[in-house]
C-alpha cells in the first residue's frame, strides 16, 4: 500500500475542509460522525457514482479531471431541479495501490469544481476494494423545485448548449485515434466537462427541466411522457447552434453520424427545458399528444445505455 489511511483522510480533510469554515450554514463539518447544516428551504437530494473502467478510465484521465467530472455530474443534477447546490459527500473506495498525489488531486478537483457553484464538501466515508469507486451525494436548496411533469401544450423546448460533444471525446478515446486539433474541445469536454452555474440558473422559470447525461432523445422521451405531451424537434435548429459545424467535422473525422453523438450522445450535462422565452437553444415545440417527434429525420439514432 502506498499510502496510510489516517494520513489519506487528513490529506482530504485538509482539502475539503478549508470551504467549510468560509459558510456559516455549515454548523458542523468534516471531522464528526455527521455533518450538520442549517436550512430554510427545500432541500434536493441527488446520489452518483463512477466506478473505474466504466465511467472512468486512470489512463484516459488525470485524477484532478475524474475529481472533477463526478462532480459536475452531480452538480447538474441539482441544478436540473432547479436547485442552488449547497453540500456534497464524498464516499471513496480506494485499491491501496494509488499514490497520495493521485489521491490529494481527486479531492482538489471535487472541492474546486463544488467551489465554483458555491458547494462544499462536508462529510463522506472512505474503503477499499478492488477497483476505485467514487460515490457523491449533493444536497441543493430550492423555494420551488423544477420536474420533468410541467411541460405545457405550447411551449417551446430549450437545451442550455449543443449536445453530442462528450460522446465524441469518448468515440475518439476508445478508438484510439490519432490526437489531433480537431478532437481538442470534444477530449476536453469528456474529460473535464465545464459547468456554467449562471447558465444553469438562468433556468429556473422552466415549466420542465431535466439533466440529458443519459442523452438527449431518451431524456426527451422520458420528459414527454412524464407530461403527457408530445414533443416536436427540429434538427434543422440544431444545425444552425455555435459549434454544431465544428462537431460535424469531428464526426466526420470519427467516422460517426454527428446526429449519434447529438441526439444519442450521453455524460452531456446539458439542461433540457420546456417554458417561455428561455436561454440556450430553441430546437422545438411542446403539442398535444404523446412521444417524440423529430422533423426530417430519416435514421433512429443509436442511444448508449448502461446494461445493453
Amino acid at each position: 500500500m502506498n499510502f496510510d489511511e489516517e494520513q489519506v483522510i487528513s490529506e482530504i480533510t485538509s482539502i475539503f475542509s478549508k470551504s467549510n469554515s468560509s459558510n456559516p450554514q455549515v454548523i458542523v463539518g468534516i471531522g464528526d460522525d455527521a455533518a450538520v447544516v442549517a436550512t430554510d428551504q427545500h432541500s434536493v437530494i441527488t446520489t452518483d457514482m463512477a466506478i473505474e473502467d466504466v465511467h472512468f478510465k486512470r489512463e484516459w484521465s488525470t485524477a484532478y479531471e475524474i475529481g472533477s467530472k463526478i462532480t459536475v455530474a452531480n452538480l447538474a443534477d441539482l441544478y436540473a431541479m432547479g436547485a442552488d447546490p449547497r453540500y456534497l459527500v464524498v464516499a471513496l473506495t480506494l485499491t491501496g495501490n494509488e499514490e497520495l498525489s493521485w489521491i490529494k488531486a481527486l479531492a482538489q478537483g471535487i472541492a474546486d469544481t463544488a467551489a465554483k457553484s458555491d458547494a462544499v464538501v462536508v462529510g463522506g466515508d472512505l474503503s477499499r476494494a478492488k477497483n476505485i469507486m467514487i460515490s457523491i451525494t449533493a444536497i441543493g436548496s430550492s423555494r420551488l423545485h423544477i420536474t420533468r411533469s410541467g411541460a405545457r401544450v405550447g411551449d417551446s423546448i430549450y437545451v442550455s448548449a449543443l449536445p453530442g460533444w462528450s460522446r465524441a471525446g469518448y468515440e475518439v478515446l476508445s478508438r484510439n485515434l490519432t490526437l489531433s486539433k480537431v478532437f481538442e474541445r470534444a477530449l476536453t469536454q469528456f474529460k473535464s466537462p465545464e459547468l456554467l452555474p449562471s447558465l444553469m440558473r438562468s433556468f429556473k422559470s422552466a415549466h420542465s427541466l431535466c439533466d440529458i447525461s443519459d442523452s438527449f432523445m431518451e431524456q426527451a422521451e422520458q420528459m414527454s411522457r412524464a407530461s403527457a405531451v408530445e414533443f416536436e424537434i427540429d434538427i434543422k435548429k440544431f444545425e444552425r447552434a455555435e459549434g454544431f459545424a465544428d462537431l460535424a467535422a469531428v464526426a466526420h473525422a470519427i467516422g460517426c453520424d454527428v446526429w449519434d453523438l447529438v441526439l444519442a450522445g450521453g455524460e452531456d450535462h446539458v439542461l433540457l427545458a420546456t417554458g417561455v422565452n428561455l436561454p440556450g437553444i430553441c430546437i422545438g415545440r411542446v403539442l398535444e399528444g404523446s412521444g417524440v417527434k423529430v422533423l426530417e429525420m430519416k435514421k433512429a439514432p443509436d442511444t448508449w445505455r448502461h446494461f445493453n
